[in-house]
């Protein structure tokens, strides 16, 4: 396979004026399609994982890493950066992809995703992978991380902001509430949240497992600066990610409604979509339908594939 190499800045290393809005705009649309089809790549190694929540998630994390986080792809423990913590370590996929797509992973070591002495295990581990901040898995540890790396960073005078990746099955454990009192107790405007609403869970549908709605207004009433945008639209998280850095005097929050498999219809519809299982033979018809989508203008992309030659299918050998 020959792989293909992220080749959009990050805001680490952008210098000058941004670019038009369009112009970012549809950068990150075609960031967030290279994200997908790396994670379909991936799991088709498995033949199962989580999928769906990498598909979900994949619009956020291009603007994340594209358009939000001060870090250098080069050097991935640069004391000034951003610190992105996923706690939620079942969706490493996203995040690797997300890595790669930044340029921090190189692309062809996505083949190895969850295999023996990989750097990239099934559940994300800080201590195998460049740029996986903290070890996840069992929820409810990442905010209280955050808390500690905020008020650690402001003592030390850094610039630097913590952003926290959780999940509404998250909001079910009560150290995520203990931390995020902490931090508005402590005011560290340096902290974000990051709640990937998909209202499912191991255990079936969020508000049957355990109601968490009205959402925003119970971070709202811990003191936080709350906004809720649909996670699957670039253009509403690129305005509330710069309302968000402009915000002082507290932490904040976005809470992003989003579609578990967005982006492939097939998947999207899955009936037991926490931890998919997809045939052999459905992973080239996952991608197909990817690009066929990224073609109709979901993703207001072009009509040529993101690496720059005319495609009519997403094609494997082109990515991982």
């Amino acid at each position: 396979m020959t792989p293909t190499p992220s080749t959009t800045p990050t805001l680490g290393g952008r210098t000058g004026p941004p670019p038009p809005r369009a112009q970012r705009l549809r950068a990150l649309h075609e960031s967030a399609y290279r994200i997908r089809l790396n994670a379909l790549n991936m799991a088709e190694v498995q033949g199962q994982g989580y999928i769906g929540q990498a598909l979900g998630v994949a619009d956020l994390l291009a603007v994340v890493y594209q358009d939000v986080l001060n870090h250098r792809p080069d050097d991935p423990e640069w004391p000034e950066r951003d610190r992105l913590l996923l706690s939620i370590g079942h969706y490493a996929i996203a995040l690797y992809a997300a890595l790669a797509e930044a340029g921090v992973l190189d692309v062809a070591e996505l083949e190895t995703y969850g295999s023996d002495d990989s750097r990239l295990p099934m559940s994300g581990m800080a201590s195998y992978t460049p740029g996986m901040e903290i070890s996840g898995g069992s929820l409810g540890h990442g905010l209280g991380i955050a808390t500690g790396l905020a008020l650690g960073l402001r003592h030390q005078g850094s610039p630097a902001r913590v952003y926290n990746l959780l999940s509404d099955g998250e909001l079910d454990e009560g150290s995520t509430w203990e931390a995020a009192l902490a931090c508005a107790h402590h005011g560290l405007d340096n902290v974000t949240a990051i709640v990937d609403v998909n209202a499912l869970q191991a255990d079936g549908p969020t508000q049957g497992v355990l109601r968490t709605e009205p959402v925003t207004a119970k971070w709202e009433a811990f003191g936080w600066h709350a906004i809720r945008v649909d996670g699957n639209d670039v253009d509403a998280l690129v305005t509330a990610f710069d309302d968000l850095r402009a915000h002082r005097g507290s932490p904040t929050v976005l809470v992003c409604d989003t579609r578990i498999g967005h982006g492939v219809p097939m998947l999207e519809t899955r009936e037991k979509a926490h931890f998919m299982r997809v045939e052999e033979h459905e992973w080239q018809i996952a991608r197909d339908q990817l690009a066929e989508r990224f073609r109709a203008g979901e993703g207001e992309g072009p009509t040529e594939s993101p690496d720059g030659g005319p495609s009519t299918t997403a094609d494997k050998e082109h990515t991982v």
